[in-house]
């Protein structure tokens, strides 16, 4: 399974990125996260539906300086022979 996270609020300059890349390689999920252009985060993650919902859990509040307003997660298709989980 693989799901399509957006994570809007204080979300940038708060090591978002490199702490949700730890905890999805701490889950072993593959796929990658980056910040985009308006100020929010989205990450693509692969993994069992169970592990993909506890990195959803962890992306409502994120690390200790991040202020989550609001998430959306959208459920895609896999991806054939990903490995690692980086950011872009």
């Amino acid at each position: 399974m693989r799901a399509r996270i957006v994570v809007r609020g204080r979300v940038q300059g708060v090591a978002y990125r490199a702490s949700t890349q730890r905890k999805a390689r701490d889950l072993g999920l593959t796929g990658w996260v980056r910040n985009l252009e308006d100020g929010s985060v989205e990450l693509e993650a692969q993994g069992t539906s169970s592990v993909l919902d506890a990195l959803e859990t962890w992306c409502r509040r994120g690390p200790a300086l991040a202020k989550v307003i609001g998430l959306d997660r959208t459920d895609l298709s896999d991806v054939a022979n990903e490995a690692g989980f980086g950011i872009r």
